[in-house]
């Protein structure tokens, strides 16, 4: 009887070490643009509340109504993670970070969940950086959130970017932007999608987003949100796209762009790459004034972004970016006989302090093996180690890429490889 052989769960994929090391140089430049921006970084649990998921990002979106991994332990029921913001903002409302006085700059590396079908870039466990400021009602706070994510694809060398953006208007500009939206739908109401019709009296600006070729081909007509917008709306879209301006961040204005998600007010933006192909989003974000008092907070003004990181690297393989530099190992100790490989583990220790990266043969090779595995690992350096050596005090030390060999006690070499 065969044994069963375990895989991972659809959707969900593992990350292995080759790929490992572009991610992690992809976290280091977002950790350093954030600390260049002076945001904070902030860890949430992976498991949250389902009703703060239903109630932040709303009862009738995608996310809440189809995508969720819901379920329940006892009385509580729990979600994993679909998106960062609801969770921050939920964390800021936890711990009263209003009374840390100021704006909260914070910024989140980490897992999300989400049940949808699997494609290209978005897979159901998947990756966002984001970055939230939250108690500034400004604009310029809207103009630095994005400069923010700009910055971190500029640092990667991704420069085949068009920013989309628009305003979705405070409450009042999207009441009336809704009846008016509502009022040109109406007639065409049978020829719109299935999906689209259900959100007709809910969520009509949804419509908006729509990719069904049917959608489409009506919305393209429909008016946009910007005829509606009230003073103090359009006011701050204008400070907006000034800073923009000032900041140098070029910018295309998008009247149909709309969020997947309730919370938004006021700005809404879009990064996206051509080299995507189809799904050509790299992430977006806008403001989102309403959301914490919905979540049990006072009144706070917030605006934010996230990222795909998935979506960040397969744009940097179509565009041939490299992600730091191969992996490579300082030192490797070539081992002959059971006293070399006692000496070896014994003298690890001395050379990691160094800060140097060191290993070792641990499976009882041969020379010839070890030499090879030295190679593979991109070894520095070889230093040699057998039962003569043990006796003259005098180790090989060997320069790999020179093929370059020395006789030197151990103290020796400690002085030629200890940072000056």
């Amino acid at each position: 009887m065969a044994q069963t052989q375990f895989t991972t769960h659809h959707g969900m994929v593992d990350i292995l070490p080759e790929e490992a090391q572009k991610w992690q140089y992809i976290e280091q430049i977002i950790r350093e643009t954030a600390k260049s921006f002076h945001f904070g970084e902030i860890r949430t649990p992976i498991l949250e509340q389902t009703a703060l998921i239903s109630r932040g990002i709303g009862e009738l979106t995608d996310i809440v109504s189809k995508e969720m991994f819901a379920f329940n332990r006892g009385e509580d029921q729990y979600v994993l993670r679909p998106e960062g913001t609801a969770p921050v903002s939920r964390a800021y409302v936890q711990h009263h970070m209003e009374q840390r006085g100021g704006v909260q700059k914070l910024f989140y590396i980490g897992p999300m969940f989400r049940a949808e079908r699997p494609q290209k870039g978005r897979q159901r466990q998947f990756h966002q950086f984001g970055a939230e400021m939250i108690g500034s009602a400004d604009p310029m706070a809207d103009a630095e959130i994005i400069a923010f994510m700009s910055e971190v694809y500029r640092r990667i060398g991704i420069k085949n970017t068009v920013l989309n953006i628009n305003s979705v208007g405070d409450p009042a500009s999207r009441k009336a932007y809704k009846e008016a939206l509502q009022n040109y739908l109406r007639p065409h109401f049978n020829e719109l999608s299935e999906l689209s019709q259900t959100r007709f009296e809910t969520n009509p600006m949804r419509i908006l987003d729509s990719k069904e070729p049917e959608d489409q081909e009506i919305v393209a007509k429909a008016p946009v949100i910007t005829e509606y917008l009230n003073q103090e709306s359009a006011t701050h879209y204008a400070f907006v796209r000034k800073y923009l301006d000032d900041l140098g961040i070029e910018y295309k204005q998008t009247p149909r762009l709309v969020r997947g998600l309730d919370y938004y007010t006021q700005t809404a933006f879009e990064l996206t790459s051509p080299d995507l192909g189809a799904q050509d989003a790299l992430g977006g974000g806008g403001r989102y004034d309403l959301l914490i008092e919905e979540i049990g907070g006072q009144p706070t003004p917030a605006v934010g972004f996230a990222s795909g990181i998935e979506r960040l690297l397969i744009a940097c393989e179509a565009l041939e970016i490299p992600l730091g530099e191969p992996a490579y190992l300082d030192i490797y100790i070539v081992t002959r006989g059971d006293a070399a490989r006692m000496w070896a583990l014994k003298h690890l220790p001395k050379l990691r302090s160094l800060g140097l990266s060191v290993s070792m043969d641990y499976a009882g090779r041969s020379i010839k093996a070890q030499m090879k595995e030295a190679n593979r690992e991109n070894a520095t350096y070889c230093i040699i180690v057998g039962e003569s050596e043990l006796e003259s005090g005098e180790l090989t030390f060997r320069k790999m890429v020179e093929s370059e060999e020395f006789k030197l006690t151990f103290e020796q070499i400690i002085n030629r490889l200890r940072p000056i």
